[in-house]
């Protein structure tokens, strides 16, 4: 019985050719996923804002201008309504009162209080209470993380390979990270400590596939040492291209199962993995194996500090 072969064994794609292309499409995505951020902001959570949030889930939809009447009627300042996965389901944000516990308790009982009486059938499935000193330390240590993740896979890739490589890669994770961020933007979905999770899943497995493409490459310029540098990286690609469509297909195959029919409270970090695993496949390919174009990595490159024999070069930038 023959295997099945996703990517035959003799493919040869010209990924090289459309680079430059890919390259400005991706830059001006990067920059419109800055902007949209800059502009509109990300829709925070309570992790990060601090206050209580209140996910309700109604027998029958609701009108959400009455609903944000209603909860204000309370007098326990203005309230964050929002729809969450469907017009039954909605995240009901409130500052957090003061007096502590006790009142952030005696709060979330009078709403849950006031949706039974006007919305019979309604339940709150969950309540959750932060701090503002507690969701500014998140909001700090969470960017940290993320920033120390990327600047210390930047650094790896530059002691294990050379600085062109680790440059290459920390581009691929900033372009991958901001479009995450730009979605979020746009979709206004709800940014969490799940997300700042599915976000450095993001920066790990974007690191492990240029890892593989990185490897290929540098290995195939101490094997091939007469082939121009375009060709090179295509033939490297190719060479990787079974191992990252296999791998990235089983996982968006699974997380597609999550966004169906998985929890409504770990949507935002199973929308957030998918399209990272999605965009940083693509960037893999077409950005960390193109930068090695721009910063003119030749298969010469690396070969003095290996074998100190006298490099001749052609015109084309091929070794003689």
């Amino acid at each position: 019985m023959r295997l099945l072969k996703l990517v035959p064994d003799n493919t040869n794609i010209d990924f090289m050719k459309v680079r430059n292309i890919a390259l400005m499409l991706s830059l001006i995505a990067t920059i419109a996923s800055l902007v949209l951020v800059g502009v509109r902001g990300l829709n925070l959570g309570v992790d990060f804002v601090g206050g209580q949030m209140l996910r309700t889930t109604f027998a029958q939809p609701v009108d959400v201008d009455q609903l944000r009447d209603r909860v204000g009627s309370l007098g326990l300042g203005e309230a964050s309504i929002q729809e969450s996965g469907g017009p039954r389901t909605y995240q009901i944000r409130l500052p957090l009162p003061p007096g502590g516990e006790a009142a952030a308790n005696a709060a979330a009982t009078r709403v849950r209080t006031l949706l039974q009486q006007q919305y019979p059938g309604s339940r709150v499935d969950s309540v959750e209470t932060v701090s503002g000193k507690v969701s500014e330390e998140l909001a700090t240590d969470g960017a940290l993380a993320i920033g120390l993740a990327m600047l210390g896979i930047a650094l790896y890739i530059w002691l294990r390979f050379e600085w062109q490589f680790g440059v290459g890669a920390l581009l691929t994770l900033f372009h991958d990270v901001s479009m995450t961020l730009g979605f979020f933007a746009l979709t206004r979905l709800q940014v969490d400590l799940n997300v700042v999770a599915a976000i450095l899943t993001i920066v790990g497995y974007s690191l492990n596939d240029t890892v593989v493409i990185y490897d290929r490459i540098r290995e195939n310029l101490r094997k091939y040492r007469k082939m121009q540098t375009v060709p090179l990286l295509n033939l490297s690609l190719n060479e990787t291209l079974s191992r990252t469509i296999v791998t990235s297909l089983s996982i968006l195959l699974a997380l597609a199962a999550l966004l169906i029919f998985g929890p409504e409270v770990i949507f935002g970090l199973t929308v957030a993995i998918f399209l990272g695993i999605f965009v940083g496949t693509y960037s893999s390919i077409y950005i960390s194996a193109t930068i090695l174009v721009w910063l003119g990595v030749r298969p010469d490159s690396f070969l003095k500090a290996e074998d100190g024999e006298k490099v001749v070069r052609r015109e084309d930038g091929a070794v003689v």
